[in-house]
């Protein structure tokens, strides 16, 4: 997003002065004693600083980003992540708005969501104090949406899920019943719950799951896609799909970014789940790839255990979606998704040397963006730059 002087200039020079004050965050919402004590509350930002210095949601620097599911976002646990965030590199957070149960962050007013029983098993009812939190340290604040994986929608509304060639509704591996991404109305709901987001104060929306079940072909084979219109493949599903997302949300200005298989960018074909790179780089403002080094295969790359080398995976892998994107002069910015969890009993855990080898395997390539994704939202602070290291690279300006 482009960034003029004088905007650059005046977000620069209240953040210098409001580090020197209160650290990184713009205040310390905190009382005396540790980070579970910082007071989690609504702030009117307009006795803070005069209202023009954030009249809008860009952001200056690099977005480096951690994941944060829906219980830690609406827990205690927020607190400590923002205090994260405040002493490293971290500028933003990346929260489950609606994630792969179907549950929604919040009550919604989405007349599907309060349907289905969405808003019932909502994780948080403090949503806007919340974020007033972040926004008021800095954070800039990502909603993920969940698409294609809702077993909450595909219950109630099995007319919109994928049906089984015996009866019933089909269920992946894991007895997981899925939507229908050939359906438009799957598609619409996940851009209702994402223009609600952006009016609560998210800044921007990142959508998962934008593809089809990931399963076995004879597993596939007794699937039925009653939406798919004669002669449809997967591919123009999921290119239908999220056209859908971007037109209905280019009119709120924030930016719409995807998360996509690591594999998509080396794939030849759309990986049996309708994701190929170029649809989505021509469309998004961001891709983001899932280059966990613990998801390839043996022998990935030339490496007989790629779980061991996250510097040589994320780096080969990030070489090649550099070089998919070339031909395109507006293709979007690719921000990877890194390893930060041990994937079960594999080795090596993944301590904050290879998490850190992964980041500098990005930004060697000229990749300053990335997010870490831990599923229980926990993250180690040696992973993690200083925030006055960063502040003397940046000027502050973070």
């Amino acid at each position: 997003m482009l960034v003029t002087p004088m905007k650059l200039a005046r977000f620069s020079s209240a953040l210098m002065l409001w580090a020197a004050i209160a650290h990184r965050g713009l205040f310390a919402q905190q009382l005396p004693g540790s980070a579970d004590s910082m007071q989690l509350r609504g702030v009117e930002l307009r006795y803070v600083l005069p209202e023009p210095l954030f009249g809008d949601a860009e952001l200056v620097a690099p977005v480096k980003a951690l994941y944060v599911n829906a219980w830690a976002f609406g827990s205690s646990k927020l607190a400590q992540l923002v205090a994260l965030a405040d002493s490293t590199e971290i500028n933003a957070f990346v929260v489950d708005v609606k994630d792969d149960t179907g549950c929604t962050l919040y009550p919604s007013e989405v007349v599907v969501a309060q349907q289905i029983g969405a808003t019932k098993c909502a994780r948080t009812r403090d949503v806007k104090p919340r974020l007033d939190t972040l926004h008021a340290h800095n954070i800039y604040a990502i909603a993920r949406i969940v698409v294609a994986k809702d077993p909450l929608l595909a219950e109630r509304r099995p007319a919109w899920s994928v049906q089984h060639v015996n009866g019933g509704l089909w269920r992946d591996r894991i007895d997981i019943a899925w939507v229908d991404a050939y359906n438009d109305s799957v598609w619409i709901y996940a851009a209702q719950l994402a223009e609600e987001a952006v009016r609560l104060g998210f800044s921007e929306v990142q959508f998962d799951y934008v593809r089809f079940p990931d399963e076995p072909k004879e597993e596939m084979a007794q699937a039925i896609f009653a939406a798919r219109k004669p002669g449809e493949t997967q591919r123009a599903g999921v290119q239908a799909g999220i056209a859908i997302l971007v037109n209905r949300l280019q009119p709120l200005g924030v930016p719409v970014t995807f998360d996509i298989f690591g594999l998509t960018s080396s794939a030849t074909g759309d990986l049996g789940i309708g994701q190929v790179w170029e649809d989505f780089i021509t469309v998004a403002d961001v891709v983001l790839p899932m280059v966990y080094p613990s998801h390839y295969y043996r022998g990935s790359y030339g490496l007989a255990w790629p779980n061991g080398e996250p510097y040589r995976v994320v780096r080969n892998a990030l070489m090649e979606a550099i070089e998919r994107s070339r031909p395109f002069a507006n293709a979007a910015t690719i921000r990877p998704y890194l390893q930060a969890f041990t994937l079960g009993r594999r080795k090596p855990r993944y301590t904050p040397h290879e998490i850190r080898e992964q980041i500098r395997a990005a930004e060697e390539l000229g990749i300053e963006t990335w997010v870490l994704w831990n599923p229980r939202s926990v993250y180690q602070r040696d992973s993690l730059k200083p925030y006055r290291e960063v502040a003397s690279v940046t000027g502050g300006a973070q």
